[in-house]
């Protein structure tokens, strides 16, 4: 196919005007596939080794919507390639994304992803539901089914908070794509494991946004502790943990200032609890 700088200016703008498609992704597979990730190529050889990869995301319901936050070390291998990643996306005013896995990768998912978001709405004049959104990133996750295979694996997270429950959603993925519902919280990554263990101990159903936050840093530092390539607050460099809260309110992203009065409250009480708080038996 010729390029559309060939093409009769009338013809252009038909093109872009007229995409005849509600979904971004399609109307570039369409125009410019070489443009989109995951396409078929074939790589000579894996490479999942030799680029970063972004670790542990963690999210819980709270009251009123959800809590996500992620941690801010990528590696390559055994080794720290980035100190301050962000991992947390915002998608649209209620929903974003973390991602774990091949970070460059991640990264254009999540950017393409907001703008096949925006595209429907802007085409259709309404936003999609919250089922809907899930769906649509499974689809993006099994296009990159190639270049996973080559070992450029990411698996996302996707919060939202869904007016009709008044509350939040979370959805999890394999890496063929498969949406799966997960209900109270959840954990990717790495160091999710780890994070998943704090996350059953300290979980309260109904608690504020402020005590989610709270519990989800507990999380990422139990998730630290264990797991190399997770990384902890680092309280010299002041990098903190990616933290947002959505709500009827919208998509919020806390500031530096307030994620470092959560971290100083979790590293204070470290000093006296090293293994962090206990829950109680009954």
């Amino acid at each position: 196919m010729g390029s559309h700088r060939d093409l009769p200016a009338g013809m252009v703008n038909h093109i872009f005007t007229d995409t005849g498609s509600s979904s971004f992704t399609e109307f570039v597979r369409s125009h410019s596939p070489d443009l989109l990730p995951g396409r078929n190529d074939v790589l000579a050889t894996p490479v999942g080794d030799q680029i970063p990869h972004a670790t542990t995301i963690v999210t819980a319901i709270c009251a009123g919507g959800v809590v996500m936050a992620g941690d801010r070390r990528a590696t390559s291998g055994n080794i720290i390639s980035q100190r301050d990643m962000e991992k947390v996306f915002r998608t649209d005013d209620y929903s974003g994304m973390g991602i774990a896995g091949a970070a460059s990768t991640g990264i254009e998912m999540a950017r393409l992803y907001r703008v096949e978001l925006e595209h429907y709405e802007k085409r259709e004049g309404r936003t999609l539901s919250v089922a809907g959104k899930a769906n649509r990133l499974a689809t993006m996750i099994r296009g990159n089914l190639p270049m996973a295979m080559q070992g450029l694996v990411v698996v996302p997270l996707f919060a939202a908070y869904d007016p009709d429950l008044d509350g939040g959603r979370i959805f999890s993925y394999d890496v063929g794509g498969g949406p799966y519902e997960q209900h109270q919280h959840h954990a990717i990554g790495s160091g999710s494991i780890f994070a998943r263990g704090a996350l059953k101990k300290l979980y309260r159903e109904g608690a504020s946004p402020d005590d989610t936050v709270l519990m989800l840093v507990q999380a990422l530092y139990d998730a630290a502790d264990d797991d190399s390539a997770t990384g902890g607050p680092d309280l010299a460099r002041r990098i903190w943990p990616v933290v947002a809260v959505i709500t009827a309110d919208g998509y919020r992203r806390l500031s530096d200032e307030e994620v470092a009065g959560f971290v100083q409250t979790v590293v204070d009480s470290r000093m006296t609890s090293p293994d962090g708080p206990t829950a109680p038996l009954r």
